[in-house]
């Protein structure tokens, strides 16, 4: 197994993060408006695993704005940024730690992760599933919002090509591609079908791909 230096990555590019985040993205409004569509409305208790700089976060506290958010995240420059995006208070808890290896707070409605998955092993990504499950009421859904890999190694090569083209497209400068692919040494992708598999071996009903586009999907499972 190679060593995984995730950590040591996003905090030396968490300066320039969000910046680069929405050309790096194709189709990011989409993939960010239907991993919110699958939070339950009614929603008190939000868990964000891997919540970065706080991105996809305003976008939750956005759409439910009395609900109770923890943000987990085991980089302190970038939780910085989510604390100076979101600011304190009574209905925000932000937790600097590897969600795979802390309790997280149950029972809550949903737990999601944006863009974060991916930077596990594939074991990993098993072991987290009951761990997510068990932190759910019943009812509550585990959404994944995540870079993904092609099924095969050709759909893969296209996949990449597509994904150059497209921000390249959407103006992103060499620079920003540059940062992305040093990012992505760390990514460990992996195609839908093993995950949606993973996910009904948890425990989760309802089962599904909500929404994809090239190597960006949106996941989700309920806890029945």
């Amino acid at each position: 197994m190679r060593t995984n230096n995730t950590r040591a990555v996003f905090d030396a590019t968490a300066a320039t993060y969000d910046r680069d985040r929405m050309r790096l993205i194709p189709g990011h409004e989409a993939f960010y408006a239907a991993a919110l569509e699958q939070i339950p409305s009614e929603a008190t208790c939000i868990v964000e695993l891997g919540a970065g700089s706080g991105l996809f976060s305003s976008m939750i506290r956005a759409a439910f704005p009395k609900a109770h958010l923890h943000l987990i995240d085991f980089s302190q420059p970038m939780l910085d940024l989510a604390r100076q995006r979101l600011g304190d208070g009574p209905s925000l808890t932000y937790t600097l730690a590897d969600y795979t290896t802390v309790p997280l707070p149950t029972p809550c409605d949903a737990v999601i992760s944006a863009l974060s998955i991916h930077h596990l092993e594939d074991e990993q990504k098993r072991v987290i599933l009951p761990l997510i499950f068990a932190a759910l009421r019943p009812g509550g859904l585990f959404i994944n919002a995540d870079h993904i890999a092609g099924p095969t190694p050709e759909l893969e090569t296209l996949y990449q090509q597509r994904w150059l083209s497209d921000v390249r497209a959407l103006g992103a400068t060499e620079q920003q591609v540059a940062d992305s692919l040093y990012r992505q040494q760390e990514d460990r992708r992996t195609p839908v079908e093993p995950q949606l598999a993973w996910l009904r071996e948890a425990g989760f009903a309802d089962v599904d791909c909500w929404y994809k586009a090239s190597s960006f999907a949106v996941l989700s499972g309920v806890r029945g």
